[in-house]
């Protein structure tokens, strides 16, 4: 299995949610991609949600942990290795009121998060719904919904920009191949 290695107009990303009960331990993308395994091929179960009309996806990984250290008589600094910060995740969806209600009653619930990058369509439940699907390159982490913004426009889509927390280290990237 190979991460994509190609760049186009035709790669599909999707963020997912897993809003069920989340086994403790559940540390590594392996286990974080069983969560997203629907009970119908095809169709998403109670506990998994897609985020809806995603606009713009903000960047995703680990942060780096450098820290810039002035060092006394010198033109530059040094650097040393810090603490990184958990980032603060921002989504940018075209908002429709009723295709955001399952987003809006998940704010401050723990779940467990998927980026998607694929070649093809895929369901929830993560099943190709082509068979040009060959791969898909997964993260995954586990934090909150905390906040959803409305952004009210006269000329364009009306937007909104939700805001993630992460609460763990992310898993990834994971490459699983499409079913």
């Amino acid at each position: 299995m190979a991460h994509i290695s190609t760049l186009g107009a035709g790669i599909f990303t999707y963020l997912d949610l897993f809003k069920g009960t989340i086994p403790s331990g559940t540390d590594t993308a392996a286990e974080c991609a069983a969560l997203f395994v629907g009970t119908t091929p095809g169709t998403a179960d109670a506990d998994h949600v897609r985020m809806p009309s995603v606009r713009e996806f903000p960047s995703i990984g680990t942060p780096a942990n450098i820290v810039n250290v002035p060092v006394y008589g010198q033109n530059t600094s040094s650097q040393v290795q810090g603490q990184s910060d958990a980032p603060t995740l921002e989504v940018t969806v075209n908002y429709v009121a009723s295709d955001m209600e399952a987003i809006h009653l998940l704010i401050g619930q723990p779940v467990v998060f998927r980026f998607m990058m694929t070649d093809a369509a895929v369901t929830t439940n993560g099943a190709a719904d082509s068979t040009l699907a060959t791969a898909n390159t997964e993260f995954y982490f586990k934090g909150k919904i905390e906040a959803i913004l409305v952004n009210p426009a006269l000329t364009d889509a009306t937007t909104a920009t939700v805001t993630l927390s992460a609460q763990s280290d992310f898993f990834g990237p994971a490459t699983i191949a499409a079913a």
